[in-house]
């Protein structure tokens, strides 16, 4: 009976060193790939993510009293929260200036709830 037990406790903590061997082998069960998640934008010509872009310019230029006029997504990164973070890089111009600049915006989109919010938005120096 007593052979039995302890076969039993082997097996079992055998097993929990198994599934915690896995746990560090595999991305799938790494709380940072889960927590974090951004992936990035295959096409940032999707109209959904131009109107995206389109709304950081528009919200950006209300809170900051700027004329910034929405050229094209450069690229980005989307990230599946309570809804969709964007951070996306957008080319603008600013009024008249001959040359478009490159700015960093992120935006919080729950489209079932008709809610998108500008999170942050900036120019990329250099």
């Amino acid at each position: 009976m007593m052979a039995h037990k302890s076969r039993s406790l082997l097996c079992v903590f055998l097993a929990i060193l198994l599934v915690s061997e896995l746990n560090e082998a595999s991305p799938v069960w790494k709380r940072e790939t889960i927590v974090d998640g951004w992936k990035p934008i295959d096409n940032p010509k999707n109209p959904k993510v131009v109107e995206i872009a389109n709304f950081a310019v528009t919200e950006h230029n209300k809170e900051a009293s700027t004329a910034l006029a929405f050229e094209s997504v450069v690229k980005g990164e989307t990230q599946v929260v309570a809804g969709t973070n964007y951070r996306l890089v957008i080319a603008a111009k600013d009024g008249s200036a001959a040359d478009s600049k490159q700015y960093r915006a992120l935006v919080w989109d729950k489209p079932w709830q008709k809610f998108r919010k500008l999170l942050s938005f900036e120019e990329i120096k250099g």
